[in-house]
This record gives structure tokens, C-alpha cells and sequence, in this order.
């Protein structure tokens, strides 16, 4: 059995409406049948409303450790939105941090009434590489809305987290998490979910 950094931190982050709960879920799923001790911390603001969403997914070998990351910890951040990417990875991410996101942003309320501006995603993904070790983005709204329709882009990013190598859960449990959370659900929701997490991906580096 391979020996990972005790414990592998993780975190999902997104806005409310991204399917962030569910991804975590997934995660954790996939985690506890590779045979880790897992735990998972939920935060979230004003959800309904697009806020903030932030799961805490915690892996070990050895012991169950507390439910949250603690700063400057994060071993992968996995974020649906680039300036949630951001703002997570300002508090958790180090010198060794993964980062896998999707730069499709979402914009907030106070932006389409021009109360406030969202920065250039360029401007986003150089913050995301001062502050961690690799970047990589993967277009999951556009892929979610090519393949299926864009309520999948967070098994997309599923998808994206298991191809990554660095992360110590084979792809095959997160098939399987996949696979008994879709137990009882509707046909047309099972063939968009499993178009999501088997469409081929490349995770493209940011340099």
C-alpha cells in the first residue's frame, strides 16, 4: 500500500449552484472505498444565492483527523469557479499546492448591477501560481454543456481530480462512488453523469 503524506488534504470549493455538496460527496465516496479514514467539512455562505461553497475533504491511513484544513494546508484544491480558486487558495494553498480549476467564472450579483468588477481570468490564474506549486485549468462548463448539459460541469471536474496522478484515490473508486450515488436515479440523469466522468480530458497546465 502506497504511503501518502498523513493526512491528504483536499478541497472543493464553488458557489452555490455548482454542485459542490454532491462532488465532496463523491469524493469522500470514492476515498472511503480505496480504504482511507475520511472526513468532510462543509462551510458555505449564502448558498441559494450563489455564494460561497467549500468542502473539506480529509484523508488518512493512520487516524480520523478534525474536519477542517487548516491554513495553509491544502494538498489539492479542486474549484468549479477561478475567483472562489482564488480566495481559497490565498488561505490554504502553499508551495506545494495542486490546483485544478475551471476558469469559466460565475459573476456575482454586484457585477451585473456594476457595483463592483471581476478581475481578467489571466490576472486570476497568475495570483492562483504565486501562491501554489502547479495550476491546472479544465473548461468543465463548456465540456458539461458539449457533452450532456452544463448541471454535470461538477462531475466534470470530478473527472479531472481522479485523472490526477498526484491525488492517492485510483480512478476506479471514483467510478464506483459514481455508480451507487446514481442508484435509483432517473436514466436521462445516469447517461449525462456517466457522459461527464468518462469524457476524456487533458488537464492543461498553467505556466
Amino acid at each position: 500500500m502506497e504511503k501518502i503524506k498523513e493526512p491528504y488534504n483536499q478541497i472543493i470549493a464553488g458557489v452555490g449552484g455548482q454542485g459542490n455538496i454532491l462532488a465532496s460527496a463523491l469524493a469522500g465516496i470514492a476515498a472511503t472505498k480505496a480504504g482511507f479514514n475520511v472526513v468532510v467539512g462543509e462551510t458555505y455562505g449564502a448558498s441559494q444565492r450563489g455564494g460561497s461553497v467549500m468542502s473539506h475533504v480529509r484523508l488518512s491511513r493512520e487516524k480520523t483527523y478534525g474536519p477542517l484544513v487548516p491554513s495553509g494546508q491544502a494538498d489539492l484544491i479542486v474549484a468549479f469557479e477561478p475567483l472562489e480558486a482564488l480566495r481559497v487558495a490565498s488561505k490554504y494553498a502553499n508551495a506545494s499546492t495542486v490546483i485544478i480549476v475551471n476558469p469559466a467564472p460565475v459573476y456575482p450579483v454586484s457585477v451585473a448591477l456594476k457595483e463592483a468588477s471581476y478581475p481578467e481570468i489571466e490576472d486570476i490564474l497568475k495570483g492562483l501560481k504565486s501562491l501554489a506549486g502547479d495550476v491546472f485549468t479544465v473548461n468543465a462548463t463548456s465540456i458539461a454543456r458539449e457533452v450532456a448539459t452544463p448541471k454535470v460541469q461538477n462531475i466534470v471536474m470530478i473527472n479531472a481530480m481522479s485523472h490526477y496522478r498526484g491525488q492517492p484515490v485510483q480512478r476506479s473508486y471514483y467510478n464506483d462512488a459514481l455508480e451507487e450515488f446514481l442508484q435509483g436515479a432517473g436514466l436521462e440523469q445516469k447517461e449525462a453523469n456517466k457522459k461527464a466522468f468518462l469524457t476524456y480530458l487533458e488537464l492543461e497546465q498553467y505556466n
